[in-house]
């Protein structure tokens, strides 16, 4: 049996089929930050292992495939909260109140469609490049980094939206044992070697300018501007990777 803050964040950040034993308490909810560089991790070998049953394919058909399971397996959870960040940045005007009040509309305006499409198509831009130069461990890398990002981020930002997941996750968040843990994935990326040092790069310059963006702008951050922090850091990392095979 699989410990209730794993499945916890299974259940969370993929559309797996998990099922929890019951009802879980504030602190295993807390706790479930601990296992998300676990399942970033689990996502990325589930795309390497698809990649590697596609691999006799042409590249653009793996890379359309492989962005399709992409974002099947994480349910377009963080792609909705970056279009919901992206029409709140924009829309609010450089103002704290209206940014948030436009975040909490479920509408999409067009300004968050024509994020998503950008962001999209440099994925698979990114993925294609990548894979025709027969680099997938990006595949691995990505999501790996993507989400043992989201722990980081509540550790070190306030969250500002009472109430709710994303309040109960920072308030319980096992703070003492984030570093180990953190720490641990930091070693396991070393053995990706000079791929993973360029991945960790860009996910670390990504990782400090919107931290401080959203200090500016909201003295803190929301479960959108979270995911949108993943989506970020995945195209980053598929970017930074892409680009340094072109060179």
């Amino acid at each position: 049996m699989l410990p209730t803050p794993l499945l916890i964040a299974l259940q969370f950040l993929t559309r797996l089929p998990v099922r929890l034993p019951g009802m879980p308490a504030p602190e295993q909810v807390g706790r479930s930050l601990l296992w998300y560089p676990l399942v970033g991790l689990l996502l990325g070998g589930l795309l390497l292992a698809t990649q590697a049953l596609l691999s006799q394919q042409p590249a653009v058909l793996q890379a359309a495939l492989l962005l399709t399971l992409w974002v099947g397996l994480s349910g377009g959870l963080h792609l909705d909260g970056l279009a919901d960040t992206a029409d709140a940045w924009v829309g609010g005007y450089g103002d704290r109140e209206r940014t948030l009040a436009i975040m909490k509309d479920p509408r999409s305006g067009p300004i968050a469609v024509v994020v998503l499409v950008l962001l999209l198509l440099l994925k698979f831009a990114a993925l294609l490049v990548l894979l025709q130069a027969g680099q997938a461990l990006a595949l691995l890398l990505a999501p790996w980094l993507g989400r043992s990002a989201l722990p980081l981020l509540l550790r070190s930002t306030a969250y500002v939206r009472p109430g709710g997941l994303g309040a109960q996750l920072a308030e319980h968040l096992p703070r003492r044992e984030l570093p180990r843990v953190l720490g641990l994935h930091l070693a396991l990326l070393a053995l990706a070697g000079l791929s993973g040092l360029w991945a960790l790069l860009a996910a670390t310059l990504v990782f400090v300018f919107w931290r401080r963006a959203l200090l500016a702008r909201l003295q803190g951050t929301t479960g959108d501007t979270a995911g949108a922090l993943v989506e970020l850091i995945e195209l980053a990392v598929l970017l930074t990777l892409a680009l340094h095979i072109a060179d």
